[in-house]
């Protein structure tokens, strides 16, 4: 199915609706969730999906689960989605919180076939073979460390969401903890306690996560200066330790050479 809400035909008696859907540039689905568990994947592009407790960046050739009736928000940056709406008790291995995953050629196909099924296919016959191949596939893939985790804490998460819209290398501990009218030593134990993670890595994740999607139209260089790295080489070296792959892998030029479906 393509462009057909899922509210028309969530009804059906499908564990496994693949809806395909064109979005217009920059657009964003505000806070929203589904009583089904969702896989979104990019057939083209950047998301970036927050939830109450983090927030996840799903680069070209990769997807997100989502829990079903996770309330969640997403930024489309040129994409083209091919989802899966799953019942849950279809997937009672589905993660707890939202997960980043790869996607690698036979998925990428299969949902590209998927997509093109009626809302009512056939349980019997090749469709749903492809749905059930498609949980088989999905189950099997290893999650990416593609998110940071936002406080609970409302003036935390305001410090933490507004750092992930404008990364900015100059900010210290200190500032943060005047803006909270802390001391240093007390907002990086309270923030410790709130992310698993000190202020100073919290923040060199982020800038790394903001780079993602700077690298669609920006060189590996650019986005670099951009986001305050010394060099490209320093840059390059903190995003492969961290995230586990080159810059270079989604930087402008190397994405129109990927997979097909893009």
């Amino acid at each position: 199915m393509k462009n057909v809400p899922l509210a028309d035909v969530d009804h059906v008696d499908r564990a496994v609706l693949p809806i395909g859907t064109d979005y217009p540039p920059g657009h964003v689905l505000d806070w929203h969730e589904h009583r089904r568990a969702q896989f979104l994947y990019g057939a083209t592009g950047v998301m970036v999906v927050d939830t109450g407790d983090g927030t996840w960046t799903v680069p070209p050739e990769r997807a997100v689960l989502i829990p079903a009736a996770t309330r969640h928000r997403v930024r489309m940056l040129g994409v083209s989605t091919r989802s899966l709406y799953i019942e849950p008790e279809a997937v009672p291995w589905w993660p707890g919180t939202c997960t980043v995953v790869d996607v690698p050629p036979l998925l990428r196909e299969l949902l590209l076939a998927a997509v093109e099924f009626e809302a009512d296919y056939s349980l019997s016959g090749r469709d749903g073979s492809v749905a059930d191949l498609l949980l088989h596939e999905i189950a099997a893939r290893a999650p990416l460390p593609f998110h940071v985790r936002i406080p609970a804490a409302t003036d935390l998460a305001a410090l933490c969401r507004a750092y992930l819209a404008a990364p900015d290398a100059g900010v210290s501990n200190a500032v943060w903890a005047a803006r909270t009218n802390m001391s240093e030593r007390a907002f990086t134990r309270r923030f410790c306690a709130e992310t698993g993670d000190s202020p100073a890595v919290w923040r060199g994740r982020a800038r790394l996560l903001a780079a993602v999607p700077l690298l669609r139209t920006g060189s590996v260089s650019e986005v670099a200066g951009r986001l305050g790295y010394a060099s490209p080489a320093a840059f390059t070296a903190a995003f492969t330790r961290t995230l586990g792959i080159p810059p270079s892998r989604f930087a402008r030029g190397h994405q129109g050479r990927s997979g097909r479906g893009r």
